[in-house]
């Protein structure tokens, strides 16, 4: 009778089990986070070997740079909300293989405007996969895991920025039979075909539980605020700022408020817009925006304007100025590692000392330049990159952390979307804020000075870090 029972009565379904992100998962959504960082700096120490070869004026030179960042920016919350909708290794899958086709198309473009075109589809591509690597992050883990794992995140995204310029150089250098600044982008191509191998095998399928449909109105007029404030910010001064450029900027404003209105309206309604202003509520998250965007700011600006400096002024060629890099790299690495026991310990602070050591190595940097120029060498900018990179470490990869912290698992794919657009929006305005004062300035009062009020400049975005940085929750999720 007992067993007659057993066997008949309905069986109970158990729940279906999170998907968990395994050590090679992991491993392999971090290399791909790594290709599109890479790949925004990798072009700057090219930049000369890339306007020589293929006779690009400097308006098209900054368009080979803008051309990626501006589509990468505009379209990385629709991304992320793609990611939300069909699937995240969809998505993620798919935006890897169009890296790897838009960098081959980069490595074989056989003139200037075809290589502008190229970067901007590189650019969408990175902008399909990069969400979909911190939404499975923050997807697949909890607690402690999920902690290292947004750690490891930081510390892969700030390392990238780096190496990139170091490897342009030594690339370009290297001129691996004969394609010279093209193996920058053709270099891609067998990473993103190991890269998919191992997330075919490796990365779980997630989505959000109850996915919208996608915000069409809402994708539009971000595409146009963006887009109205970052062209005429990047080509401006190289094309002289012609009228369509403060008709952009002036659109821009109007733009962006019609943007948020049409956002505040769906969520009052209770549908998903592309960029959900309760989202905002998140204390972490908004005050964490807050701190990322005069970070990477400065931080992209310095990039760009010490790989000119370092080649066009001090002379050292393409390997020397990425090398000149290299301490910044390595201490970079080393204190990232230490990052999440001392945010455990100390909290929110870290983001606050991390800007004072960033601030303290600018400064040797500035007196390496005022000191040794123009024979500034690897030995002068080794303190100064050290202590830079150093304080960069305590602060890039706790603040995405801490940026997400709080997001739910559903809003994951937004969540990320919002924190890779501020970075990626606040990288472009960095190298079009910045390097447009500096290659003002050179013309009027030489390349040192125009160095010096450059890194000067970036002092103060660096103590913005710092003084928001007193803001933060004390404790991290």
């Amino acid at each position: 009778m007992t067993e007659t029972t057993l066997s008949t009565a309905p069986s109970v379904r158990a729940p279906a089990a999170a998907p968990s992100l395994s050590g090679a998962g992991l491993v392999t959504v971090l290399l791909a986070a790594s290709l599109p960082l890479v790949d925004f700096f990798i072009v700057n120490v090219a930049l000369p070997a890339i306007g020589s070869d293929l006779s690009a004026s400097e308006s098209l030179l900054e368009l080979v740079v803008a051309g990626y960042g501006v589509t990468y920016a505009v379209l990385l919350v629709l991304g992320g909300r793609l990611g939300d909708l069909f699937g995240r290794r969809r998505l993620f899958l798919g935006g890897m293989a169009a890296f790897g086709l838009t960098s081959l198309a980069c490595g074989l473009a056989p003139d200037a405007w075809t290589l502008v075109a190229a970067r901007a589809a590189q650019g969408a591509s990175a902008a399909l996969m990069l969400p979909q690597v911190l939404a499975t992050i923050q997807a697949t883990t909890t607690g402690g895991r999920r902690a290292h794992a947004m750690s490891l995140y930081g510390a892969t995204a700030g390392l990238s920025m780096v190496v990139g310029q170091i490897l342009g150089g030594v690339l370009v250098a290297a001129d691996i039979a004969g394609t010279g600044w093209r193996s920058i982008f053709l270099v891609n191509v067998p990473v993103v075909v190991l890269g998919l191998i191992l997330a075919v095998r490796h990365v779980p399928d997630t989505r959000a539980r109850h996915p919208e449909p996608v915000d069409v109105p809402g994708t539009v007029l971000l595409a146009v605020a963006l887009l109205a404030l970052l062209a005429p910010l990047t080509e401006g001064r190289a094309t002289g700022w012609p009228l369509w450029t403060w008709v952009s900027l002036a659109v821009f404003p109007v733009a962006g408020w019609a943007f948020w209105t049409v956002e505040r309206r769906l969520d009052r309604l209770g549908r998903t817009p592309l960029l959900p202003p309760s989202l905002f509520a998140t204390l972490s998250l908004r005050r964490g925006l807050l701190i990322v965007v005069p970070f990477c700011l400065g931080f992209s600006g310095f990039m760009f304007v010490i790989a000119l400096s370092l080649q066009q002024g001090a002379g050292l060629g393409p390997v020397r100025a990425g090398l000149a890099l290299a301490p910044m790299a390595v201490s970079f690495l080393l204190v990232s590692l230490a990052g999440p026991r001392l945010i455990a310990r100390f909290g929110t602070r870290v983001v606050g000392a991390g800007a004072v050591l960033q601030g303290v190595g600018v400064l040797l940097i500035v007196l390496a330049v005022w000191r040794d120029w123009p024979g500034l060498g690897l030995a002068g900018l080794l303190p100064g990159a050290a202590v830079a990179g150093a304080g960069q470490a305590l602060q890039l990869p706790n603040l995405l952390r801490i940026v997400l912290s709080e997001v739910p698992a559903a809003r994951a794919g937004v969540g990320s979307g919002v924190l890779a657009t501020t970075q990626q929006a606040s990288f472009a305005l960095g190298v079009a804020t910045l390097g447009a004062l500096f290659l003002t300035l050179v013309p009027h009062l030489g390349m040192r000075d125009a160095l010096l009020i450059a890194l000067l400049t970036q002092l103060t975005a660096i103590l913005a870090t710092g003084l928001l940085s007193l803001r933060l929750p004390r404790e991290v999720g």
